[in-house]
């Protein structure tokens, strides 16, 4: 971990295109400016571990979804092919 001391106005740069300022500084609390492009998110952590969360469980639901599918489609087409070789079966015995 890099740690670093700066002063209010004064900027930290992360890699060439994210600059991160201290905006003020009062009491325990600083505050912080992001400068970065726009397809780079920026979250407080707590908000992004719960994205992070909310997105395994919608993952684990879709597996669900999708076990359920399968099996549905399965017995579809089960049912189809045994539809279709129930219908040769009548033609050949006429």
């Amino acid at each position: 971990m890099l740690v670093l001391t700066r002063k209010s106005d004064e900027s930290v740069m992360v890699g060439s295109n994210i600059e991160i300022k201290v905006l003020g500084i009062r009491g325990d609390q600083v505050s912080l400016g992001f400068t970065a492009p726009h397809e780079i998110s920026i979250y407080r952590k707590e908000v992004y571990e719960a994205i992070q969360k909310e997105n395994i469980q919608a993952v684990k639901r879709g597996e669900g979804e999708l076990e359920k599918l399968k099996n549905s489609l399965g017995q579809h087409f089960a049912r189809r092919k045994t539809d279709h070789t129930n219908e040769r079966r009548d033609e050949q015995a006429n």
